[in-house]
């Protein structure tokens, strides 16, 4: 009589254990991403290139590493001891945070840079991929929606706590705020895979494809390549921005703390805008109009973001009556349109495509092609500084890339080889932050 009440139950606490790990596991990260931008924003774009290029060689010898371990070794144990290793690094770094203006803005930037990127692949991928062990396809569908908004939350709470901290704390106690967070995060996982009996979980099956293999589909097929492309173009005019704005913070802000408020202030408008973006416009204009609109929309909202930066250069914009660098409301646009409508899209219609290749192709664009996308640009970026080309200059190129970006996301949503979109609604999909 009262079983099913208590299987409700269970269920019930399982998803808020979820919830709060992944709402904790965000956290944790985006205190970390002012504490790395400030580091950025202490030495101006010139020093992106290098930062980018180790990224980019660290992250493509340790994608087939984090797919070995997690076909290998039970999910739980990969995750006890992936996420203890991180939380020792951190309190780590607090030394080397505290002689940050000993040891150089750049120098200590090239580790905690490529530090933070491994910590973003090893922790968030980990954790979708425990959930998936925890939770089975029919489940997922139900459940992941609102893990999923619980990561929203926390990729709020992150800066909105730096935002409020650093200046009391300084930058190195952000660090241990961080590992305090991961390490309840880690907890809540614990109790979780107790509580579901996942002892034992992974069944030995990779993640996706390799290298070789999400290379060739990301060639061969249609979609996947229309998807390539969008991405060095989204995600260049979204480095360009970031890189700009890593030479307003370097002119503007000389103390480490106040930069680090600064680039939680951004974070924070940027991930407001996604999770609004995500609870209204873009289930309404996915549902209504279709899923074409919601990834073509970003762009052309970025073409008009970059034009008006193309006219106004350096200068500030009046928002509420309060000044604001034009740079700034570029880069919250673009990456909040990002995060709050495009990426949702693109994860729709990645269910449109053989599950064979959606791993392997979407696995190689979402890391190797990003990377290199992010290397390019900021080269790239140099390159111009060199000539003379100036932030309208820039302007006009990236307006031009937006443009282009616009047909290739149009083509993309409309690819011959995507399966018909009646077909979604069969099928359940990952959401990811």
């Amino acid at each position: 009589m009262n079983q099913r009440p208590n299987a409700a139950r269970g269920e019930a606490k399982s998803l808020a254990l979820s919830v709060i790990s992944f709402f904790l596991i965000l956290t944790s990260y985006y205190i970390l991403r002012p504490v790395r931008d400030q580091l950025v924003g202490a030495t101006g774009s010139s020093s992106l290139p290098m930062f980018y290029a180790i990224v980019f060689v660290v992250m493509l010898a340790l994608t087939p590493v984090f797919g070995w371990l997690v076909s290998r070794f039970p999910r739980r144990r990969v995750v006890l001891g992936s996420y203890l290793f991180f939380v020792a690094c951190l309190i780590a770094f607090v030394p080397a945070f505290v002689a940050q203006d000993r040891i150089g803005a750049e120098a200590l930037g090239r580790v905690f840079f490529v530090w933070l990127s491994v910590f973003n692949l090893f922790v968030v991928s980990l954790f979708w991929s425990f959930m998936a062990d925890v939770y089975r396809s029919r489940q997922a569908r139900l459940v992941f929606p609102f893990i999923a908004f619980g990561g929203m939350a926390g990729a709020l709470a992150g800066p909105l706590l730096t935002r409020l901290l650093v200046m009391r704390l300084n930058v190195p106690a952000m660090l241990v705020v961080s590992a305090v967070a991961l390490l309840a995060a880690l907890g809540a996982l614990l109790a979780l895979s107790t509580r579901n009996g996942e002892d034992d979980a992974g069944d030995g099956t990779p993640l996706g494809g390799s290298f070789v293999e999400g290379a060739k589909a990301a060639v061969s097929q249609p979609f996947l390549r229309y998807m390539a492309l969008l991405m060095l173009l989204s995600d260049g005019i979204a480095t360009m921005a970031y890189a700009l704005m890593a030479d307003y913070t370097k002119a503007h802000f000389t103390d480490n703390a106040v930069r680090t408020a600064f680039y939680a202030e951004l974070d924070l408008w940027i991930n407001g805008l996604g999770a609004l973006l995500q609870l209204t416009l873009t289930p309404l204009l996915m549902r209504g109009l279709g899923t074409a609109w919601a990834l073509v929309l970003p762009s052309v909202v970025n073409f008009g973001l970059l034009a008006w930066l193309a006219m106004h250069g350096a200068g500030n914009a009046l928002l509420f009556g309060v000044a604001v660098p034009l740079i700034a409301i570029v880069q919250v646009g673009t990456r909040g349109l990002t995060y709050g409508m495009a990426k949702p899209a693109a994860d729709a219609l990645y269910t449109r495509v053989p599950p064979e290749l959606r791993y392997k192709g979407k696995n190689f664009i979402e890391t190797t092609v990003w990377r290199l996308g992010d290397l390019l640009v900021t080269g790239g970026l140099q390159g111009l500084h060199a000539i003379g080309v100036g932030i309208a200059g820039i302007g006009v190129i990236c307006a031009g890339l937006a443009a282009v970006a616009t047909e290739v996301a149009r083509r993309a949503a409309t690819s011959p080889d995507l399966e018909p979109e009646s077909s979604e609604a069969t099928k359940a999909d990952q959401p990811t932050m």
